[in-house]
């Protein structure tokens, strides 16, 4: 049976008879009887008994009907399953960011994406960048952001925001009254920073090489927020991104750091997979925030 033959016996048996049924489809009486004719011949069933003008369907109509039914609302499903996804108004996103764009960007991001797309679900991952890249890889997610525009194979990588490097210290430290802190004013300090293989470490190494300093943290690590306890705890200064929303943690407080160094933000896409609308449209709300949160005004290095 056609998709229109379908079509054509579903109706009969919701309406009873010809009449409705054609009226119902926009269609002619005769061209519907045809129709019917050529789907019994087809299945060798009769289909309906024509009792004194009506249709009385026949018990194999009765049986196949709940079939016929099933698939037409199956279909209708789809259908709008389709059109959400065209809408973006159902679907799902996966976002793969690390720590810090995933307590910052990514929420302002989302609660826009939200208001627009309540009906999309969200599964978010926070992971390291080479996590984020193996799952773009496999498509266990569909958009990265990371801290990041190093080549890496089958990945495209947009930079949308840069965001600055600072000092975070303990709000009782002596520094603490200044308006920004130089690296001449780390001498004799715990310094809490990167490690000097990751990029973070190496445009810190570059840009305190320029003013004759060496960047030799006492405590290194891969991710700034854990610095939050270590200065906390009163172990150190920190000199990490100033993605992290620093000033909502009691005890510490930010001080620009010179020389300025800035971190690109990256969004991170698979080469090998073209994007579903609803991530165009979870990437179009996150270039945004970057604008809103003033991350994407250019910046020098060793200013």
């Amino acid at each position: 049976m056609r998709a229109r033959q379908l079509e054509v016996f579903r109706m009969v048996m919701r309406c009873g008879t010809i009449t409705s049924a054609a009226r119902a489809l926009n269609v002619s009486q005769p061209a519907l009887s045809q129709i019917l004719l050529h789907t019994e011949d087809e299945l060798g069933l009769k289909l309906f008994q024509r009792v004194k003008g009506r249709l009385i369907p026949t018990p194999e109509a009765e049986e196949l009907f709940p079939e016929v039914d099933r698939l037409f609302s199956d279909l209708a499903g789809l259908r709008r399953r389709a059109q959400g996804l065209r809408l973006g108004t159902s679907g799902v996103v996966r976002l793969a960011a690390s720590a810090p764009p995933s307590l910052s960007l990514v929420p302002e991001a989302l609660r826009h994406f939200r208001a627009a797309h309540a009906d999309i679900r969200i599964l978010s991952f926070v992971v390291p960048a080479e996590v984020i890249v193996a799952m773009l890889d496999r498509g266990d997610a569909g958009l990265g952001i990371a801290m990041t525009d190093q080549a890496i194979p089958l990945i495209e990588t947009e930079i949308i925001g840069r965001t600055q490097i600072v000092c975070v210290l303990p709000a009782s430290h002596a520094l603490a009254q200044r308006d920004a802190i130089d690296a001449a004013d780390l001498v004799g300090e715990t310094l809490i920073s990167y490690r000097a293989e990751s990029l973070p470490g190496q445009l810190l190494r570059d840009a305190l090489s320029r003013e004759g300093t060496p960047f030799q943290p006492e405590i290194e690590i891969d991710v700034s927020i854990i610095a939050l306890a270590f200065v906390q705890q009163g172990l150190g200064i920190a000199i990490v991104d100033g993605l992290l929303p620093w000033h909502s943690f009691p005890g510490l407080v930010t001080r620009p750091f010179r020389p300025s160094v800035a971190l690109p933000l990256c969004l991170l896409t698979s080469a090998r997979r073209p994007l579903s609308r609803n991530h165009e449209l979870l990437r179009d709300h996150l270039r945004r925030a970057c604008s809103g949160l003033g991350l994407n005004a250019p910046s020098v290095q060793g200013a």
